[in-house]
């Protein structure tokens, strides 16, 4: 399998972290504004997305630095994927458990995203280190 361009591979995880980012801003900022009980939701869970975005600051940061050609970028990156992989799979087991049955459409559409963020993490953890050895 031949690994894919680091330029394709930053550009990517620049732009989808930076629209991650935004799309999470904009949802808090959205709730917000959503009323006082919202808000109260809000500030229990302020640790949850504070990690959250500072996951994706590091998918961004990661991103960047290989477009840049940092040394400390690929394993920045690489780190950025394996969390990814960790965070959705354990957010699709979750969901799947505590759902009622019958799940297999919801067992279906998880499979349906958790293949292909796994197979977009592999191929770039695969591109990094090829790029390493190279």
């Amino acid at each position: 399998m031949e690994p894919l361009s680091l330029t394709v591979i930053g550009w990517l995880y620049t732009i989808l972290c930076a629209v991650a980012l935004a799309l999470g801003s904009w949802l808090v900022i959205g709730v917000h504004f959503s009323g006082e009980e919202a808000r109260n939701q809000l500030a229990k869970r302020v640790i949850e997305d504070a990690v959250l975005f500072g996951i994706w600051t590091l998918g961004l940061a990661g991103g960047i630095g290989v477009l840049l050609e940092k040394s400390w970028s690929r394993p920045v990156l690489e780190l950025f994927c394996w969390v990814l992989l960790v965070l959705v799979t354990l957010t699709a087991i979750s969901r799947f458990r505590a759902a009622v049955p019958p799940r297999a459409t919801l067992g279906l559409s998880l499979t349906l995203f958790v293949f292909p963020v796994a197979a977009l993490c592999a191929a770039t953890i695969y591109t990094l280190r090829a790029a390493v050895h190279s």
